[in-house]
């Protein structure tokens, strides 16, 4: 078991005149029995297992957009675990592809994997926030992705007249 403290409880219907005096009730009860000490091993605190990860994904995002720009806060405030680098497009020197590309769709690249676009790209990135894990897993399936691929068609060709409309 490793080296382990023990800490020293005692029950909150511990009978209190029988502590105070020292000793044990005459006739233990079942409360009086609960005052008893006991030793608990206390264990180290043990790290969950996506805690302290790498990387597992980066994703490109256009910063001068501010609608992308919120987005990307939020997903940043959901990435508990730190397993996404989050790539300015205009701050970067190392694209993998032309940038004109990453700034017309979205892109993500999870580790040893090729660089992938539009929902498969959100799905790799919900794939590493607890909270949207379930999302990006359902969305490995191909008819989900298609789904999701048109959604992301349809939102690209409404974005510039949202984004108008929402003065951002």
């Amino acid at each position: 078991m490793g080296p382990a403290a023990s800490v020293r409880l005692k029950s909150k219907f511990a009978d209190r005149e029988s502590l105070k005096r020292g000793r044990k009730a005459k006739n233990p009860t079942r409360f009086s029995r609960l005052a008893e000490y006991h030793s608990i091993p206390i264990e180290p605190r043990q790290r969950s297992k996506m805690e302290g990860k790498e990387t597992q994904v980066q994703v490109w995002f256009d910063s001068q957009c501010p609608m992308c720009a919120k987005e990307i806060a939020f997903m940043k405030r959901l990435d508990w675990f730190k397993r996404v680098e989050f790539v300015d497009i205009y701050t970067t020197a190392n694209c993998p592809i032309d940038p004109r590309q990453l700034l017309a769709r979205f892109h993500a690249r999870e580790k040893g994997q090729p660089v992938v676009d539009g929902a498969e790209a959100f799905a790799a990135l919900w794939r590493q926030l607890p909270l949207l894990k379930p999302l990006g897993l359902v969305a490995r399936m191909p008819i989900v992705l298609r789904m999701l691929e048109k959604a992301y068609d349809q939102f690209l060709r409404v974005r510039p007249a949202l984004q108008r409309f929402l003065g951002t």
